[in-house]
């Protein structure tokens, strides 16, 4: 495929932005080529500023699980920008979406909308520390929950991408207030906290990591996490800013059967718009500013067009059958490159939940981003490209989780079958 266009807005962008561009995995280092630039989305594809079109699985990370520019979420946009784009002041549509959050997740009885995941997990762990009165949080290898300084340990995504486990920046006096477990690793979740008894004020995980690719929790492991909470009063942090209505209306904890006391919500609630969102228990939530003491604030929070995008989102969700539609197309694409990789000489493994996905180039299975960071990345990253010359557009990452949309066609995931098969070939 041409990409001449891409290549210089690339070259463009190098002047004026850092890197260029305003995320560092977008800058497709880590796969060994420049990224392609965007012109347009539609359903399932995605069109670049050279003309190609590419079958999309990352879905602007996720939110995008109706398909890009849905009619109805485009609507219910063009409809709140004709009223005004932002007042930074209340609006109806904020307390209708809270609305839909608190009906979709029983523990979730108030909620605070904010623009962004980051500012989500940021604001819950000052929220957790406030409410507990202590000031260390445990979070897990590989586990990415934002930028915020104390939350940049080991962290997955991103800065495993580029190798980087701890940021630049990011003063020791902060880092040593968060400890860091293995995901899945009971046991050593259990020491740490008992080394440190009486000083957690949170742990926070994602339910299904995704950031080091698509890592399930093991069997009990979070039933497990959620008691060891309640036994040394600590508050738990389900972070579902990828995982929340995407496995499941209410999220991995309806998946799995478990309760955080506070969640972290993003993605899919603004339909694609910059969003986030925490809430959880009444007696914790009721700790903020300006009914309690622990200050958080945001000029743009509860934007009327991400609200309304959310509103929309949310409503379709709902409809019978959405997910059990996402839940099929994921297995028939699972199936059918279970099969290729199966025949394939190139050591692969297949992880997914629901429409959440990812192949490691490595034997599995994987349970944490130990295991994780043995896949071959060298080899994903000529698979990428020439899956990408094939008209398919995977996340540019190992460590980074696919995502199915109601959009996708089995047109379209026969023809990824098809490439997948097509390029192991030349891989072998």
């Amino acid at each position: 495929m041409n990409h001449k266009k891409s290549q210089a807005a690339f070259e463009t962008a190098k002047v004026r932005i850092p890197g260029g561009v305003n995320s560092p995995v977008r800058a497709f280092k880590s796969v060994g080529c420049d990224p392609i630039f965007i012109a347009s989305a539609k359903g399932s594809t995605i069109t670049d500023i050279d003309g190609n079109s590419y079958i999309d699985y990352v879905g602007s990370w996720g939110p995008m699980i109706l398909g890009h520019c849905h009619p109805k979420v485009v609507e219910a946009i063009q409809s709140a920008a004709a009223q005004g784009a932002s007042y930074g002041a209340p609006t109806e549509l904020e307390t209708q979406l809270a609305e839909r959050v608190c009906d979709a997740y029983p523990n979730i009885e108030m909620v605070r909308m904010v623009s962004s995941g980051t500012e989500a997990t940021m604001s819950a762990i000052r929220l957790a520390r406030g409410y507990t009165g202590r000031d260390k949080i445990l979070k897990f290898d590989g586990c990415y929950h934002g930028h915020a300084d104390s939350l940049l340990v080991n962290a997955g995504s991103g800065a495993a991408t580029f190798g980087v486990p701890s940021s630049p920046g990011v003063p020791e006096d902060f880092a040593k207030h968060t400890l860091t477990a293995t995901y899945n690793d009971m046991d050593e979740v259990r020491r740490l906290v008992m080394q440190n008894k009486g000083e957690v004020a949170a742990i926070i995980l994602e339910p299904i990591a995704g950031n080091m690719g698509c890592v399930p929790p093991l069997p009990g492991f979070l039933q497990k996490l959620r008691q060891l909470c309640d036994d040394e009063e600590i508050v738990l942090i389900v972070d579902e800013v990828m995982t929340g209505f995407r496995v499941a209306y209410g999220g991995a904890q309806e998946r799995f059967d478990i309760r955080g006391d506070l969640v972290c919500l993003g993605k899919i609630i603004g339909g694609g718009l910059p969003v986030g969102a925490f809430g959880g228990k009444r007696e914790i939530m009721e700790k903020l500013s300006p009914e309690g003491g622990v200050y958080q604030a945001g000029t743009l929070s509860g934007n009327p067009l991400a609200m309304s995008a959310g509103i929309a989102t949310l409503d379709l969700l709902k409809e019978d059958g959405f997910y059990d539609q996402i839940e099929e197309k994921s297995a028939y694409l699972e199936k059918g490159l279970s099969q290729v990789t199966g025949a394939s000489k190139i050591p692969t493994c297949w992880q997914r939940v629901g429409g959440m996905f990812c192949t490691y180039f490595q034997e599995g299975p994987v349970t944490s981003f130990a295991d994780a960071k043995r896949s071959d990345l060298d080899r994903f990253g000529l698979f990428f490209r020439r899956m990408l010359d094939e008209g398919i557009n995977l996340a540019p990452s190992q460590f980074e989780a696919g995502f199915m949309s109601i959009a996708h066609t089995k047109e379209n995931l026969d023809k990824t079958i098809a490439a997948v098969d097509k390029v192991l070939k030349t891989l072998d």
